[in-house]
Formats: structure tokens, sequence, C-alpha cells
């Protein structure tokens, strides 16, 4: 039997050590979120509402009510929005690109605005237009950043101004239908108080299905990351397999946005730091993305309503001091996004 070479061994063993780390990590940040907020919980009372009946308590009401539905859309998004970052990277070979900087959030936070405006609050049309609108705005970036041969800085910079004029959209309708203003204020800065389990179940139960899919597609997205004339040297449908991972990739940004609204900078920190520690290969990339993102947003949620109490900010605000800062770095470093970023 052969032995694997020193650096594949040490590789994967490090691979072994950042899965471990990062489910160790979504453990805590679990636990964290449940049991800290405005109220907070012992483990103690929560074992014993779980022997009486959740409802028969307060400390139970609070944890079947608020905190677990807090805690998994906390986990859930997170995880969502990080692996889709990582994948849209790699089939538009920018590492600038994120769900929130090239408007994939911004398409599928007008559609959440049409579907207020309708009535539609949650359940699964919610979910399925949130992906119709961010799937839109990928393709509109993909389709014309090929057409046009542009940069990877002139990508951004397209994407920028579409979220710009989907948000003006967005704030038309808002302004024609009053009504929906203060869910619109919220869900613009991303928040997880709100969410309830007929938003958060149908749009988690297709993002899970679609983390799954992406596993089983991580060779192809490897290809489809050499460029367009390497994959084609090597076979594939490039325009189809580019499709199929940007509809991916927006259900999966679609479905987040329609449980937080647009949360920022997940899709671009997250892939950056995993991809320094594990590489660039997909199979170890988008489990770990998911592990990280997932705690990532979940200890941002429970910093942003613990650090200032009784009074809490949403997650969002936190989410923009710790990514703005990041994507200038990001971009100097890359030379505006020509550079190895």
């Amino acid at each position: 039997m052969k032995r694997l070479p020193k650096y594949c061994s040490g590789k994967t063993a490090r691979i072994k050590t950042l899965y471990l780390a990062g489910a160790a990590l979504v453990l805590l940040a679990a636990f964290l979120g449940i049991l800290l907020g405005s109220t907070p919980l012992k483990f103690s009372e929560i074992i014993n509402a779980a022997g009486e009946g959740f409802s028969s308590t307060a400390a139970g009401r609070i944890f079947l009510y608020v905190r677990l539905p807090r805690t998994a859309a906390s986990l859930v998004c997170g995880a969502a929005l990080a692996v889709s970052g990582a994948v849209i990277q790699g089939v538009l070979a920018n590492r600038l690109a994120s769900p929130s900087i090239i408007g994939v959030n911004s398409g599928a936070g007008l559609a959440v605005t049409l579907c207020a405006a309708l009535g539609i609050y949650g359940g699964w049309r919610l979910s399925l237009f949130s992906f119709l609108g961010a799937f839109g705005a990928v393709m509109l970036i993909s389709l014309g950043s090929r057409r046009w041969g542009a940069s990877r800085g002139t990508v951004i910079l397209i994407g920028v101004a579409l979220s710009s004029f989907f948000n003006a959209i967005s704030n038309a309708v808002v302004t024609f239908i009053p009504d929906i203003g203060v869910m619109s204020n919220d869900f613009k800065v991303g928040e997880f108080s709100g969410v309830a389990y007929q938003r958060l179940i149908p749009s988690a139960i297709l993002i899970l299905i679609t983390i799954v899919v992406l596993f089983t597609l991580t060779n192809e997205l490897d290809v489809l990351s050499l460029g367009e004339e390497g994959a084609r040297s090597l076979g594939m449908n490039t325009s189809a397999m580019r499709t199929l991972f940007l509809m991916l990739a927006a259900s999966l940004a679609g479905c987040a946005v329609s449980i937080a609204g647009l949360l920022s900078f997940v899709g671009l920190i997250v892939p950056h730091a995993v991809r320094r520690l594990s590489g660039s290969g997909s199979s170890s990339l988008l489990g770990l993305c998911a592990l990280y993102g997932g705690a990532f947003v979940c200890l941002c949620d429970t910093a942003a309503r613990t650090l200032f109490s009784p009074y809490e900010i949403p997650v969002g605000i936190i989410m923009a001091f710790l990514g703005a800062p990041f994507f200038v770095f990001i971009l100097i470093k890359g030379k505006g996004g020509h550079g190895d970023a």
C-alpha cells in the first residue's frame, strides 16, 4: 500500500482539525445564542421546561419561541451566505465577489419587498420569489461581465450600481405602500429578532438541500474555477455548469435574505478566512464555510443583543463594522481586484 506524501497527509490532518474546530465553534455559538440575551436563561431551566412542557414556564416559552428559532436562523443564514459567497467567487473567478457586494442580496431584497407589498410574509412563496430576485441579479452580473470582458474590479462596480438600482426600486415601493415601511427598515439592516418558524422552516429546508447538492458537485466547481479555456479543454459544458452553480448560489443567498434581510459581508469574510487556512479545494472549502459562516453570524447576533443590553442593535450593523474595513483591505491588497486577492 502506497503512503501518502507528507504534504498530503499534513493537509488532510489540517482539514480534519479545522472541521473539528468548526463543529466545536458551532456548538459554542449555539449554546451562547440560546442562553444569552435580555433575559438570560439557565441550562437547568431549559431541561426542566423540557420535562414539564415548554409552554408551561416562561423560560420554556422564551427558549421555544424566541431563542431556538433565532439561533437556528443565524446558523442557517450564516452557512448559506458563506457557501454562496465561496461559489460565486469560484464561478466568477473574483475573490472580491460576494452576494452582498455584487447585488445578489439586493435582488432578493427587492423580491421580498414586492412580496410584502402583496401580503406575502412567509412560506415557500417568499423563498421562491427571493430566489428569483437573487438569480436574476447574479445572472445579470455574470452575463454582463462575460459580454463586455469586464475586469474583476469592474464587475464589483457593476454590482454596486445594480444594488443601488434595486434598492431604489424597493424604496419607491415603500413610498407608495407605507404600511410595509417598518418591515422594510428592519429588513435593510438585517436582523433575527422577528424570525418565526413560518418564515424559517421553508427556507432552511431549501438551504440544506442546496448545500447537499453542492457537495455532490465539488469536482465540477474545481474544474470550472480553472477558467473558461481550462474547463472546456477537460470536456465541461461551461455555460451550463456556470448557470447551475449561479442558480444554487442564488438559492442560498435568496433564502437567507428571506429570513434575515440584507446581511452584508458574510460571503466575503468567511470564504477568504477559510481559504487561507484550508486552500481552494471545493470539497473542504464549502463544508468549512458552512460551519464557520454559521458560527460567525450566530456569535455576531449574540453580541448584537448582549453588548449594549438592555438595548439591542441589529446584527447587520455589527457585520458592517467588521466587513467594511475587511473589504477595503482586500481591495487595496488586490489592487482594485486585479491582484490575487
